[in-house]
C-alpha cells in the first residue's frame, strides 16, 4: 500500500499511456514481420518448397507474436475502457475484417500441406497473403482516423454515440496511412526473410524489401507533409486536472492546422522519432543491399519502433479525438480507470511481463538459425 500511495492517479495514468505503447510496439516489431512475411509469400516463393521456406521461417514463432496484440487489447479494456468502448464498437466492421484475416494465418499455416492439390496450396498461399496484408492496412487506416478525429459523442451521462460508417474511414489521408503501415511491415517481413532465409528465397525478399524500404521512407515523409499542410490537429484549450475523474466533457478542445506539431515545437527531442522513422527505413534499404542480414533487422525494426513512436508524441494526451464533438475526445488525463484499477493492474503487469520477455527470448534463441531445403525436408515437424 505504501506503493499505492507514492504512485500518484497522475503517474499512473502517464505510466499506462506509456506502457500501452510499449504494447504497441511489441506487436509491430514482433507480429510486425511475420505478417509481412505473409504478404510477401505468393511472391519471394515460386515453387512450393520455396513457399514451405518462407512459411516456416515464422511458423515457429508466429503464434508468440500475437501475445503482443492480445495484451494490446486487454490493456486497452482494463485500463482505457472509454478508448475500448468507442474503438470496438465505432470500428466494428474494420476490427471485423481484421479478425477474419488474422483467423486465416493459423489455418492457413496447419491446412495448406495436408493436400497435395497444387490449387489447393495456391489457395492457402494466397489466405496467408490475405492475413498479413489486410490487417496491415486497416491498422494503418486506423491511425489515420484517430489522426484526422473520430466521429463520436458523448452525452451529458457519458454515453457514447459513434456517428461514422465503415466506408467513412476510407477516406485519402487515412488509406495513405494504411499503405505506409503495409510498405513499413513488408520491409520488416523481407528483413526477417533475409535474416532467416537461403537461395533464391532471400535473393527474392532482398529485392522486394529494398522496394518497401524506400517506400515506407517516401510514404511516412509524405504522410508527413500531408498532415501538416491540409490535416487539422487537436489541442486542448482549458485546464485539465490529471489527476482529476475520468470524464472528458470537463474540457475545451479545439481544432486547428499543425496542432499535432505542438509537442514537437515544445519538446525538440521529440524530433528523433521522425528522422529515425525515415533513417532506419533508408538505413535498412542500405544494408539490404550490403548483405547485412542482422543489421538490417534491426535497422528494419528500428524505423517501425520510430514510426510508431511519432504518432504518439504528435497526439499526447490524446488517446482517440472526437471530430463529431472534440471536447469528448478521449485523453491519458480523463478516460482511464480508477487509480486503484491502474495500480493493480501495474503489479500484475511488473511480475509478469519480465516473464513474457524472458520466455520470448529463450524461444527464439532455441529456435534460431537459417531454414532451407534440408530442414524442410528431412524435419518431420515443418509445415
Amino acid at each position: 500500500m505504501i506503493l499505492h500511495t507514492l504512485l500518484d492517479y497522475d503517474t499512473l495514468r502517464l505510466i499506462w499511456w506509456l506502457l500501452l505503447g510499449v504494447l504497441l510496439i511489441g506487436f509491430a516489431v514482433t507480429g510486425g514481420f511475420d505478417l509481412g512475411t505473409g504478404m510477401l509469400l505468393p511472391f519471394v516463393g515460386r515453387t512450393d518448397l520455396e513457399r514451405r521456406i518462407v512459411i516456416n521461417a515464422v511458423g515457429p514463432v508466429w503464434e508468440g507474436n500475437q501475445v503482443w496484440l492480445i495484451l494490446g487489447g486487454g490493456a486497452i479494456f482494463a485500463a482505457w475502457p472509454p478508448l475500448y468502448a468507442v474503438s470496438f464498437s465505432g470500428f466494428y466492421l474494420a476490427m471485423f475484417a481484421i479478425l477474419f484475416a488474422l483467423i486465416l494465418r493459423p489455418v492457413g499455416f496447419k491446412y495448406r500441406s495436408k493436400n497435395e492439390s497444387a490449387r489447393w496450396r495456391s489457395g492457402w498461399d494466397w489466405a496467408l497473403f490475405i492475413g498479413g496484408f489486410v490487417p496491415s492496412l486497416i491498422f494503418g487506416v486506423a491511425i489515420g482516423n484517430v489522426l484526422l478525429g473520430v466521429p463520436f459523442r458523448l452525452t451529458d451521462d457519458l454515453r457514447i454515440f459513434y456517428d461514422g460508417t465503415f466506408f467513412g474511414l476510407l477516406t485519402p489521408f487515412p488509406i495513405l496511412c494504411g499503405l505506409v503501415s503495409v510498405a513499413m511491415l513488408a520491409m520488416h517481413g523481407a528483413s526477417w526473410l533475409v535474416l532467416k532465409t537461403t537461395g533464391p528465397v532471400r535473393e527474392r525478399a532482398r529485392a522486394f524489401g529494398s522496394i518497401a524500404a524506400l517506400l515506407t521512407a517516401v510514404l511516412f515523409a509524405l504522410g508527413g507533409v500531408v498532415l501538416w499542410y491540409l490535416v487539422d490537429g487537436y489541442r486542448i484549450v482549458s485546464t485539465i486536472d490529471p489527476t482529476g475523474v475520468s470524464n472528458p466533457l470537463r474540457k475545451t478542445v479545439e481544432v486547428a492546422g499543425r496542432a499535432w506539431f505542438d509537442n514537437y515545437a515544445a519538446q525538440p527531442l521529440t524530433w528523433i522519432a521522425p528522422v529515425l522513422g525515415v533513417g532506419g527505413a533508408l538505413l535498412a534499404f542500405v544494408l539490404m543491399r550490403a548483405r547485412r542480414e542482422g543489421a538490417t533487422m534491426l535497422a528494419s525494426s528500428l524505423s517501425v519502433l520510430s514510426i510508431i513512436l511519432t504518432v504518439g508524441f504528435a497526439t499526447f494526451p490524446f488517446l482517440l479525438p472526437s471530430s463529431a464533438d472534440p471536447r469528448a475526445s478521449l485523453t491519458v488525463w480523463d478516460a482511464s480507470s480508477s487509480h486503484l484499477t491502474l495500480f493493480i493492474m501495474l503489479v500484475v503487469t511488473l511480475i509478469f511481463m519480465p516473464i513474457i520477455l524472458a520466455y520470448t527470448t529463450w524461444v527464439y534463441r532455441v529456435l534460431w538459425g537459417k531454414v532451407d531445403r534440408s530442414s524442410i525436408e528431412d524435419g518431420g515437424h515443418a509445415y
